[in-house]
């Protein structure tokens, strides 16, 4: 396709450096370098090629553009205030302050127009392969013969330190194998890093990299040849057989006099001299600021109405489509609303059989009933299927060309795993899910944070979660995974203690919209707990609930235990009887929704008065909020050991013996 530009084009790709430049200057903080240097690159791509509509940023098949070096965000912004998204000069002139809609990097639910929260290097190129994915996930799903409802791509801009971030290699891998067509990075290679030149940390041959990952490599030698960049970008849209990543050499900073190509440019302004001079290589008027001439603003408007038109095109084929298919139409806006489906919970399982039952495995009967009936949820294991029990039975295969299948191979990259999901979710259309072992979600952490931030109902299945796992020994047996779960914002963490509490966590999961959601679930099997059975997914959706009480008179101890240990705490409230102390027992499965409680309801299963002791086969750190002066915690604050589960459980004092008699110290003389 021939591409002409003009010199209204050269001088909006110089209205989008200079914005840039004299935003950062304003704020006196920012990055100058990168949107400098990729003006052209982000016009041509907005201008020419984007199919969105900045008067209806969310419609379902428009293009994703995920800025994944996001510290570039004046780039983003300047582009999108060009384009007319809802991002006036105003909030430009207001960029990094407080309350701003131009934050320091891209924020999903502040920007029009953002796709994803970027700026952690990595986190961008890898969330942007689980939109491809949602794509062609859903576009085998939906998708007719005679209507096509689905069929977008999604474009990233990159830099030389996404590149070199792990996680972007395990991502990359991933989307090579699946044979991701509808994807393309932009590779901004400026060869500049904070510490110096690249070759100060890097050698290897990153097109070849790519090339054996399965993916086409096209190299554009000058940002600045707009000729170029468009013809590579008409070869990467028109791939379909495999991800295209594009090598574009650009200059940081380009065009400052002293700055140009060094790292000084990248994370401080220039300085009022340095933008004068750039600005008279630019031959922009001295003086002006925040100058947006004319010819500018109608050349933008003009690529922003054909957007517009790609838009109301998409919507008559739309409606023939759901006229002709009216059940699959009310389907997928189902999805994409995040509703469910009434009555869906009668489908799950209610588990009574006396038998003990690993939590592990009830998810995976829980997940599969709900499978059934929740076409949308979707996802894997980091190669851990069988152990996680994450195997969706009637989903299929998720592997080029099946890409409408449910199962996912993530293959061993537990970060790539973790920013797929945030991907998917992303995307819309999906309920995605991914699990792997407890002791290994720090792999995926950032990722994680990533989800919590981005407010995305991703779902986290970690299994064989304590010491319990026995003879694999201290690297394998998480210790502080659980409390430091617990510290992130927004993360809701539920740690079953029996096969019906799972059940009820996975209801919990499945219903939230705004936020993520860890599962923690035992290797090792534990008794279905009557009173777990009788108080259902509410007390499990309250955070905390009483399972047992005193049959006559009030508790002089509260004993409070999660997943396993509600079992232990069970055992010593038996045992405390028969020496004549009264004891409650509270299951408590999330301290985050318990926090969300009425005062008068957490009164109410942990009444004042009665000393608190708390068992939990984790650090003891966090628990002292909850037990108070007067209470204790029994837990493990240092690592684990290889042994038999039993045994090592044994060794650590968490029996019931030892819960007794920490209780009965509790209490004192009183009885």
């Amino acid at each position: 396709m021939t591409h002409h530009f003009d010199d209204v084009d050269e001088l909006a790709i110089t209205t989008i450096r200079t914005l840039s430049m004299d935003a950062i200057e304003q704020a006196n903080s920012g990055h100058p370098g990168a949107p400098m240097g990729l003006a052209p690159v982000a016009y041509v791509l907005y201008s020419r090629f984007l199919k969105q509509d900045p008067e209806n940023p969310n419609w379902p098949d428009r293009d994703r553009f995920v800025l994944s070096c996001g510290h570039a965000s004046m780039l983003l912004y300047s582009v999108l205030h060009l384009m007319g998204y809802d991002l006036g000069l105003d909030d430009i002139k207001n960029f990094r302050q407080w309350g701003s809609k131009t934050p320091g990097h891209p924020e999903i639910e502040v920007v029009p127009g953002a796709e994803m929260t970027t700026g952690p290097l990595g986190q961008g190129v890898a969330t942007s392969v689980g939109m491809a994915l949602s794509e062609a996930h859903l576009a085998a799903t939906f998708n007719r013969p005679d209507h096509t409802v689905i069929d977008h791509r999604t474009w990233v801009l990159c830099s030389d330190g996404d590149l070199m971030e792990g996680v972007s290699s395990e991502a990359a891998s991933l989307a090579g194998h699946l044979k991701l067509g509808k994807l393309v990075w932009i590779w901004d290679d400026n060869r500049i890093t904070i510490e110096g030149g690249t070759e100060i940390a890097v050698s290897e041959d990153i097109p070849a990299r790519f090339v054996a990952h399965g993916w086409r490599v096209l190299e554009v030698e000058d940002a600045n040849d707009l000729d170029a960049v468009a013809e590579a970008f008409d070869q990467a849209a028109a791939s379909n057989d495999r991800p295209t990543l594009v090598r574009v050499r650009s200059h940081i900073a380009f065009g400052a006099p002293s700055k140009q190509d060094t790292p000084g440019a990248h994370g401080a302004p220039l300085g009022a001299d340095e933008i004068r001079a750039t600005k008279a290589v630019y031959g922009w008027p001295e003086g002006e600021t925040f100058l947006v001439p004319p010819e500018v603003r109608k050349r933008c408007r003009e690529a922003a109405d054909r957007g517009a038109e790609a838009r109301r095109a998409w919507v008559v084929t739309a409606e023939a489509w759901a006229a002709a298919e009216p059940e699959l139409a009310a389907e997928l806006r189902r999805r994409l609303d995040r509703r469910l489906p009434e009555g869906w919970t009668s489908s799950l399982p209610i588990f009574e059989d006396d038998a003990k039952i690993a939590t592990r495995g009830a998810s995976g009967t829980v997940l599969n009933a709900a499978a059934g009936v929740l076409p949308e949820l979707v996802g894997g294991s980091a190669d851990l299927a069988p152990s996680n029990k994450t195997y969706i039975a009637e989903g299929g295969d998720v592997q080029a060309p099946s890409l409408g299948h449910r199962n996912l191979h993530f293959g061993i990259r537990e970060h790539a795993m973790g920013a797929m999901l945030n991907g998917m979710s992303l995307h819309g259309g999906m309920r995605p899910f991914g699990g792997t072992f407890l002791v290994f979600s720090d792999y995926m952490r950032p990722a994680i944070r990533l989800a919590a931030l981005m407010e995305q109902p991703v779902i986290y299945v970690f299994t064989h979660d304590s010491v319990w796992v026995g003879e694999d020994g201290p690297t394998h047996q998480p210790i502080e995974h659980l409390m430091a779960l617990r510290a992130i914002p927004g993360l809701v963490v539920l740690r079953p203690a029996d096969a019906n509490e799972t059940a009820a966590a996975w209801v919990v999961a499945l219903e939230r919209t705004t936020g993520p959601t860890a599962l923690l679930l035992s290797r090792q099997g534990l008794p279905v707990l009557e009173g777990a059975r009788e108080v259902g997914i509410e007390g499990v959706a309250r955070g905390a609930y009483t399972l047992s009480d005193p049959e006559n008179g009030t508790a002089a101890v509260t004993l409070i235990a999660t997943g396993g240990e509600v079992t232990l705490a069970i055992g010593a409230a038996a045992e405390l009887a028969g020496r004549g102390v009264r004891a409650r027992v509270v299951s408590m499965p999330s301290w985050e929704l318990f926090a969300e409680q009425s005062e008068e309801y957490r009164q109410r299963v942990l009444p004042p008065g009665a000393p608190r002791l708390a068992v939990e086969a984790g650090v003891t750190l966090g628990w002292r909020d909850i037990v108070g002066d007067s209470g204790a915690v029994i837990g493990i604050d240092r690592f684990g050991a290889s042994a038999p589960g039993a045994e090592v459980v044994e060794n650590f004092g968490l029996t019931v013996e030892a819960v007794v008699k920490k209780a009965v110290e509790l209490v004192g003389e009183k009885f």
